[in-house]
């Protein structure tokens, strides 16, 4: 496994080594000891499971008192993956960092705890799975705007309008989201 930060104490982009033939694939998605020493131990309790469809954008979440570190890849399609530094003692504080992950590069990113999340489906379907350091706790969910202009995502939108959720739409801007100290 390749590991290429972004940033530092932030994200990571894990490029798994696949083994291929006229078979099929076989690909180690995580080794504990080489995860603690690239990325910082985290332990995770909890793996979620998503399938969206094309043009549904998902995000930017995150949990404040509880925060989540998240590993994410997809296993079917394609999508544009974000993450947001809303650590305010952090050098990067407010920069975002994008991935694009499918089930054919096979890449995986780790997003640490003290960043908001999500992504923007660019397939006509997308079944995404990650694994999580701290269960999930609706109370604690807050949700940035995915296109406050403060940050300046540069999601590669199609000429459709993104699907969002009612509750993604209420995202709050930068400016007025509560942050990590």
């Amino acid at each position: 496994m390749e590991f290429k930060t972004l940033a530092p104490n932030g994200p990571v982009l894990m490029i798994p080594t696949v083994h291929g033939d006229e078979r099929g694939f076989f690909l180690e998605t995580f080794r504990q000891n080489e995860f603690d020493a690239q990325c910082g131990p985290h332990v995770f309790v909890q793996d979620n499971h998503s399938k969206s469809r094309q043009n549904v954008l998902r995000g930017l979440h995150y949990q404040l008192e509880r925060p989540q570190g998240k590993l994410v890849r997809v296993i079917q399609g394609h999508v544009c993956d974000v993450a947001v530094d809303l650590r305010a003692s952090s050098p990067t504080f407010g920069q975002s960092f994008t991935a694009l992950l499918d089930d054919v590069n096979r890449h995986m990113l780790w997003v640490p705890p003290g960043f908001a999340h999500g992504f923007l489906v660019l397939s006509p379907e997308a079944e995404f799975v990650y694994k999580c350091t701290t269960y999930y706790a609706p109370e604690d969910e807050h949700c940035l705007r995915w296109d406050d202009p403060a940050i300046g995502i540069d999601w590669p939108l199609s000429d459709a309008d993104p699907v969002i959720s009612a509750k993604d739409r209420e995202g709050l801007s930068f400016a007025d989201c509560p942050k990590y100290r």
